[in-house]
Parts: C-alpha cells; structure tokens; sequence
C-alpha cells in the first residue's frame, strides 16, 4: 500500500516528505515525529514571547504582524502548557545538601487581573556554591511575608538541602526566626544594600551624593579597624 507523502510547514515554506514504514509500524521517526506537521520553530518563538511577558492575543497579533503567521491564541494557550511538566520538574529537582551562601529577596510587580490591578510579589532563593550561583527557587505570591518565606525553607529542606552557613536578606519583620526555625545553625547576614538605604534615610537630599559616595570607604573597608576609623572619618566629615 503506498504512503501519501506528509506536508510540513517550514519557515522556507511547505514541502512533502515521505515517511519510511516497517510491516509491523513499528517504525519511530526521530528527527520529525509522527503527527508533527510544522518544523518553522514557530513553538520556540511563542513561548520566547511569553516568556517576556506578553499575553496569548498579543502574542497572535504579533506573529500574524511579523511573519504572517495565523496562529490562534487558543493554539498559543496550549504551546504554552507544554513547558509546564517543564517547570514542574524543575520546581522539584534534588539540591544540594549544603549551600556557602543562600540569597534571600522578593521581586515587586503588578499585573492586570478581572480589570484590575494587583501587586505580586515572586520570592527568589539564589544559591551559591564554589561552582558558581544558581536560582534554586522562584514562587510567587500576594504580598511578601515571613509566613510565606517559611514554607519556601521548608521546601529547600525537603528537597535535599541540609544546611546554609549564611543567609543574607533584608530586614523583613519575622524573616529571622523563619530562617532560624528551619536551619537553626545557620549565619544570618542583613542585605549591605537595605542597610544603607536605611541609613540614607537620616541624611538630608542635597548631601546624599557626597555622603553615599564617602560611605563607600566604610563598607569596602578590608576589616573591621579600618572600617571603624573610616566611620570616624566620615562623622567628622
């Protein structure tokens, strides 16, 4: 019996093939698998864009603009669900057992929901290890809380992670004891930055410049004697 060649889309345009056949149909194509019609990459280029934030219907428009592609955005609703088994797996992969250094922050952003607008808040964890520093977490949530970041510790602790030497975050009322309850012997490091935005907060607009600038000399200090005569140098300033 003669196999009807297969159409595929292409981004050179369409063409036929002719897909080989065993007597069982057992045969297994590998580089174009059964029932896949369009190889034009367009699937990479959906989920890019929605990945930088664009909407289903924006993401139909644009491609109908750019390329000239009708592509519902029904059928980009369901490209892009096929990466979440994707982000499950990565949400529940094994780390490492002992982290130097975990960061610690929340991300700050509003979306549009039934017509209005609404603040989230996307909870990273950074890991860094003598191999480099990689994102061991990102989940999102209404607002930022010391209740919240708990469970996300206790996520870490069950996905392997045993111990933390330092932790370095801001200064989110509760964070500490959050921290200390699910890695009681870890070093608690307050985020440099939110320490001087505190301090910028006693120092009147027209200075903040010059003090920021001579401030430097303090936090960069090699230890702690030179920073402390660095400190007396900028009070007499």
């Amino acid at each position: 019996m003669d196999i009807p060649p297969k159409n595929l889309k292409s981004q050179y345009g369409e063409f036929q093939i002719d897909v080989p056949r065993d007597r069982n149909g057992e045969f297994e194509p590998k580089l174009i698998p059964k029932y896949q019609r369009d190889i034009s990459g367009i699937e990479e280029k959906v989920i890019s864009l929605y990945a930088r934030g664009m909407s289903t219907r924006d993401i139909h428009d644009q491609l109908n603009d750019l390329y000239g592609i009708e592509v519902s955005a029904e059928m980009v609703s369901k490209i892009t669900d096929k990466i979440l088994p994707q982000v499950k797996e990565w949400e529940s992969r094994p780390l490492n057992p002992v982290y130097p250094f975990v960061f610690m922050d929340c991300i700050h952003y509003k979306v549009r929901e039934d017509e209005r607008i609404l603040s989230h808040a996307a909870y990273v964890v950074l890991g860094v290890t003598i191999d480099g520093h990689n994102i061991l977490s990102i989940t999102v949530g209404a607002n930022e809380t010391s209740r919240f970041w708990l469970g996300m510790l206790n996520d870490l602790h069950n996905r392997g992670v045993k111990d933390v030497l330092f932790f370095c975050l801001d200064g989110l009322p509760g964070f500490k004891e959050a921290i200390q309850a699910v890695f009681p012997k870890a070093e608690i490091q307050r985020c440099v930055i939110h320490m001087l935005r505190n301090s910028f907060k006693y120092v009147s607009y027209k200075d903040l410049k010059k003090f920021a600038s001579d401030f430097k000399a303090v936090y960069n200090a090699p230890n702690e004697t030179s920073a402390l005569s660095e400190l007396e140098t900028l009070k007499e300033t």
